[in-house]
């Protein structure tokens, strides 16, 4: 079963606003065993919205709109849906007296703008919003549906999850689920996760794909099947064979966070943390300051603009568990001169000192996250010995 995402709104085409409807509708469509083949975007044309519209009704059995439902005269879906779909725009006056309703419940008054909302394709499903004034409809042509939804995320939201999800399972009896587990690499660059893994990349259930980010490769492993516990099963098989592939490289799943998992190995064994850092824009501190929540774990850390020359990483970090009464001290380094960076690491704990240097080759601008995921990456190995 093939579906499509359209977000509709000059704003998401000028870079005004972010879509995150699309991504939160593409992640509850794969619970129900739904395909996302396409997402697209398109501006506040009547005429364009229809267009995007019957090109997905042509490869898709269920295309979701989410936006243009509004009040406003640039509030061009329920026009667009009917163009697509050769069907009139009726006016629906128990729709009406729906959003007269609500009005009144929360005391404002309804401007005439309003009525707008009141129009829906005719043959149409109507899908009562409780939660906002714009309802939503469902276009059943036989071969596929068109499904209308709010562009704000929290109706968009409410209505996905009550409505047209279970109206999904019910029109095209869906019984299956597609469940995804996402592995976290660190230390490692993408080819060199690629090569490891290169032979589960070409499964086709589970399917295994890559997604780079600073210093961290992220292994998404997802299996469709009948039932969750089947899914469950199918991830595992790959999950096993990836970690075997990987070894202590993978420090965590899904949820898990670098500094998460580093201050949960430090919490294990009693100790503490401090850490400073210099043109990193004091990105481990927060981060670690975050994942900490006040339990103690990070003791501190301090930011300076400028390494002192007579100074190195190793050195810092001493320092850095003197000062704040830790176990561990944790030093990290970017320097930028000469269009290069480099980044270096300095780590001190139980009397022992040791420092890591490598030369960083990305934008400048991500060298302050890839630093921070270094240093963390450092302290967690020398945690597992």
């Amino acid at each position: 079963m093939r579906c499509e995402i359209i977000a509709i709104g000059s704003e998401l085409l000028l870079g005004a606003i972010v879509d995150t409807n699309s991504p939160h509708i593409a992640g509850r469509l794969h619970t129900i065993g739904l395909e996302l083949l396409y997402t697209s975007a398109v501006g506040d044309h009547e005429a364009r919205i229809a267009d995007s519209i019957r090109l997905a009704m042509s490869r898709s059995e269920v295309v979701i709109t989410t936006g243009g439902l509004g009040p406003t005269v640039d509030d061009m879906t329920r026009e667009a849906v009917a163009r697509a779909t050769g069907r009139a725009l009726i006016f629906d006056e128990a729709l009406l007296g729906q959003i007269e309703q609500r009005f009144l419940r929360w005391g404002r008054t309804m401007t005439e703008n309003n009525r707008r909302q009141a129009f829906r394709p005719e043959g149409s499903a109507v899908i009562e919003n409780p939660v906002g004034t714009a309802p939503s409809f469902i276009v059943d042509t036989g071969r596929s549906v068109v499904i209308s939804l709010p562009g704000v995320p929290r109706e968009m939201e409410y209505l996905l999850d009550s409505a047209v999800l279970p109206y999904l399972r019910r029109r095209f009896s869906l019984t299956g689920i597609i469940k995804s587990r996402t592995l976290h690499v660190s230390g490692l660059g993408e080819s060199v996760v690629d090569q490891q893994v290169g032979d589960l990349e070409k499964l086709e259930n589970p399917t295994v794909g890559l997604n780079a980010h600073s210093g961290v490769v992220d292994i998404r492993i997802t299996a469709r099947a009948d039932s969750e516990a089947e899914a469950d099963r199918l991830n595992a098989e790959v999950e096993r064979a990836a970690r075997e592939k990987l070894g202590d490289a993978v420090f965590g799943a899904d949820a898990d966070t670098l500094e998460g998992v580093t201050l949960a190995r430090l919490a294990g064994r009693g100790e503490q943390v401090a850490v400073v850092e210099i043109g990193t824009l004091g990105r481990l501190s927060g981060r670690l300051a975050q994942a900490d929540n006040g339990r103690g774990t990070f003791r501190g850390g301090q930011t300076k603009p400028a390494l002192d020359p007579g100074a190195d990483a190793q050195t810092l970090a001493r320092d850095a568990a003197e000062q704040f009464g830790a176990a561990c001290g944790l030093a990290c380094v970017v320097r930028a001169q000469n269009n290069t960076v480099e980044v270096s690491v300095g780590l001190w704990r139980a009397g022992k000192a040791g420092r890591w240097a490598r030369g960083f080759g990305g934008h400048p601008g991500l060298a302050p996250e890839w630093a921070a995921n270094m240093a963390l990456d450092a302290l967690r190995k020398a945690l597992a010995g």
